[in-house]
């Protein structure tokens, strides 16, 4: 379990909020760009061969691998959305020869290699990378699982489709597939697994969870953290999938007291009505 204490000791240290100790064999950077969009830079200890995911803003990424002694392989592209893909083509003049990777259905700019679900890619000697279709946002939404072949546990980079506390607008899909996407793929993840997503949204995500259970304490609990970090500027990412199915509206939906709040017994008519609420929510 992966609570907020843990989340605290992972990054107290201002001078490394950039950098996100994962495993010995594998370790993973934040870097925030725009405005509240983060990409990832994730590296294979024993190669130095790293991977970015949504390198919006190729620069800081390349600046990122060069101060951590690392060589940018890959591109792992979430979805077509220009604040995730924006930066593809950009990279591939900077990195010559660079695969770029995205959805098949996706239309992700600067694509090179088209991913179906359940393909897999490896990064150095000991990174695997699982391609999973995550659609709703977009159709073609790709979340990448990412395990070291020689450790225990793993990461997954949910880009739009889940964020720490919520989920991305159903934009392309139904309430369906999101339901699928964040209770069904992400939700069988191993609990412990790290969730990395696109954007700095969790303070708000979590305001809004509160007004729809009140009572839950682990929501409470976890935006006081949030916060906390926030007012130091100290990112809230990454999440686990078990804080997510105690914290998250959106993946608790399968609970029948959640179902009940809103007069359904179906999952998916009361994932449907929380987004329905979220998008007018204005706290």
């Amino acid at each position: 379990m992966c609570d907020i204490p843990i989340h605290r000791r992972q990054i107290q240290n201002p001078r490394k909020t950039k950098r996100s100790k994962f495993k010995k064999k594998m370790k993973i950077f934040h870097i925030p760009c725009l405005e509240d969009n983060y990409a990832y830079l994730i590296v294979d200890e024993k190669t130095r061969e790293a991977a970015a995911v949504d390198p919006v803003e190729p620069e800081k990424v390349l600046k990122t691998a060069e101060d951590v002694g690392a060589s940018l392989k890959l591109v792992l592209t979430t979805h077509h959305h220009w604040d995730h893909a924006g930066g593809n083509e950009k990279m591939k003049q900077l990195v010559p020869g660079i695969k770029v990777y995205g959805g098949s259905i996706d239309n992700v700019k600067g694509c090179t290699d088209k991913l179906e679900n359940g393909d897999k890619l490896s990064l150095g000697s000991d990174v695997s990378i699982l391609s999973l279709h995550t659609p709703c946002h977009t159709q073609g939404h790709i979340s990448y699982c990412v395990t070291s072949k020689e450790e225990d546990g793993s990461a997954v980079f949910t880009g739009d489709t889940l964020f720490v506390a919520g989920c991305g607008k159903f934009f392309e899909g139904t309430a369906d597939q999101m339901y699928q996407s964040l209770c069904v793929t992400l939700g069988s993840l191993p609990k412990p697994t790290q969730v990395y997503c696109g954007h700095e949204y969790t303070e708000k995500n979590l305001r809004f969870a509160l007004t729809v259970e009140p009572e839950n304490q682990k929501i409470a609990q976890k935006l006081a953290w949030a916060q906390h970090q926030r007012q130091t500027n100290l990112p809230t990412i990454p999440s686990t999938i078990e804080s997510e199915l105690e914290t998250n509206p959106f993946m608790r939906v399968d609970l029948p007291e959640l179902q009940a709040k809103f007069g359904y017994n179906s999952p998916v008519e009361t994932i449907a009505e929380i987004r329905k609420l979220k998008d007018n929510w204005r706290g």
